[in-house]
């Protein structure tokens, strides 16, 4: 049999670049000052394919919510680039980010909040349709009826307001959406967490769905590590604004290197009874630093059991430790 030709490698669809996103603390009555800011965003250097699932997990309050909003441009970086298609949404005009908009949206962690209690489905969905003029005002029905049957829901309900559906019936509404532009990109942001087991399930899979057959790129933020696992194809894990370990999502969880990924491994609880019992859970003295005072070096070293005199010293970068890897820890040739 003839070789057959290598596969053409995906190009980037999104690149950020040292990315920063800071808040400002004021203080003073008649005459403010700047006495210091929250580094929500810390330095993020990631890139997206076409077509690939990242997913964004860390405890709440490192910055992964930020970063989503950061991206879709609705939250300034401070600094950094975000790239997307070869532009830079930093520097894009009004007009330009408005087209840019049509490739990158993003789906709400809490499905009723997101949508207009005062708008039925089909309003909503034609809303972005005829905003961006993907369609006219004849063909719009049509188009609306299509994004509820991609979403497994009857057109009919299209007439319905959102009070009027269940959580994850509303979380197929914003997806739809999400939709309506045929984006490259969507940012999901923790989509399942207020959804019941059983409907969580549904909604994965439909997203893994879409993302096959609509050859999308996805960015799902969430806590759960064995869902992110199911669904991604990498991994990135975020502390204090940095991403701190970033690979295949099979080898950064079965295989953690950075020392806060193993506690967030060891935290997942696992189906048979006498295995969780058995097991050795890592557990994290402390509690995460503040942001606005993020203590030198590694920003892991006041909770990490392996830090040393060094991790006080200098910021670990993010190097290459396996097969398309990278971790940022000084002693990761000496853990065991």
């Amino acid at each position: 049999m003839p070789d057959e030709p290598p596969r053409a490698v995906p190009e980037n669809i999104l690149e950020l670049r040292d990315v920063r996103t800071h808040f400002p603390i004021h203080r003073g009555f008649l005459v403010k000052r700047q006495t210091g800011a929250v580094r929500a965003v810390d330095g993020v250097t990631l890139s997206v394919r076409q077509g690939e699932v990242l997913g964004l997990v860390g405890e709440s309050g490192c910055g992964k919510s930020t970063l989503a909003r950061t991206i879709l441009h609705l939250i300034p970086a401070t600094s950094g680039a975000v790239i997307l298609n070869g532009r830079n949404l930093g520097q894009a005009s009004r007009t330009q980010l408005l087209a840019c908009r049509r490739d990158l949206q993003m789906v709400f962690q809490d499905p009723y909040a997101s949508l207009n209690p005062r708008m039925t489905v089909r309003a909503m969905l034609a809303e972005p349709l005829l905003a961006h003029r993907i369609c006219g005002k004849k063909d719009v029905q049509g188009r609306v009826d299509e994004l509820m049957r991609i979403v497994g829901l009857a057109p009919r309900f299209a007439r319905k307001y959102p009070h009027e559906f269940s959580g994850g019936q509303r979380q197929r509404i914003a997806i739809a959406r999400a939709l309506a532009l045929r984006p490259k990109i969507i940012v999901a942001d923790e989509p399942v967490s207020a959804l019941d087991v059983s409907i969580q399930a549904q909604i994965l899979n439909l997203l893994s769905h879409l993302c096959r057959e609509m050859h999308l790129a996805l960015i799902f933020i969430a806590h759960d590590l064995s869902v992110v696992r199911h669904i991604s194809d990498r991994v990135a894990v975020m502390y204090l604004g940095k991403i701190v370990e970033l690979g295949p999502a099979e080898d950064v969880i079965d295989r953690p290197r950075h020392p806060y990924t193993r506690a967030l491994v060891s935290a997942i609880p696992v189906p048979d009874p006498e295995v969780e019992r058995a097991r050795q859970r890592i557990v994290l003295q402390g509690d995460p630093p503040s942001p606005i005072n993020p203590p030198p070096g590694c920003a892991f070293h006041p909770r990490c059991p392996y830090a040393i005199a060094r991790c006080r010293e200098a910021v670990p970068p993010l190097v290459p430790c396996g097969p398309s890897r990278e971790a940022a820890c000084i002693r990761l040739d000496e853990l065991p």
